[in-house]
């Protein structure tokens, strides 16, 4: 494709990435937002059920996790110095039956909830395949000499 046929392309209409990240983020359909994003618990369905927006594009990758792990942290770390500032003669065996319970807990919750936002945002920027209208790609072959 050459700059003039670049130039000449019509623009995508723009997405709003705070509404989608909100619909992802309640594991909807960001271009609905009424059918479902998760076919289990953290496959992406191919397509919506409701719309037939393909969502198979996304890349979500390590992106999801690394939001958990920084919220739950946090908030797990927090609330145990809290719970020690408040009350530092709690038995042992609460702060260890208490403390994994509330970050798995967590976890599962928030999990789903990231990466839900994530695939969302990506469709609203149009990354990795989310473009409506595929841009054509570049041939990668050489022009043969002729004059060989």
């Amino acid at each position: 494709m050459t700059f003039a046929q670049t130039a000449h392309a019509e623009p995508m209409p723009a997405r709003a990435a705070w509404p989608a990240m909100k619909l992802g983020f309640k594991g909807l359909c960001p271009a609905c937002g009424e059918g479902k994003i998760f076919r289990s618990f953290l496959k992406v369905n191919d397509c919506c059920p409701a719309c037939g927006e393909e969502l198979h594009h996304h890349r979500a990758d390590d992106a999801p996790p690394y939001f958990t792990i920084l919220v739950v942290a946090h908030i797990i770390g927090a609330a145990m110095l809290w719970v020690e500032e408040r009350n530092d003669a709690l038995d042992i065996w609460i702060h260890v039956m208490l403390w994994p319970t509330l970050t798995l807990a967590l976890v599962f919750l928030l999990l789903p909830k990231f990466k839900g936002a994530l695939v969302a945002y990506q469709w609203a920027l149009r990354m990795h395949g989310f473009e409506t209208v595929p841009p054509k790609a570049p041939s990668l072959a050489k022009p043969q000499d002729a004059a060989k």
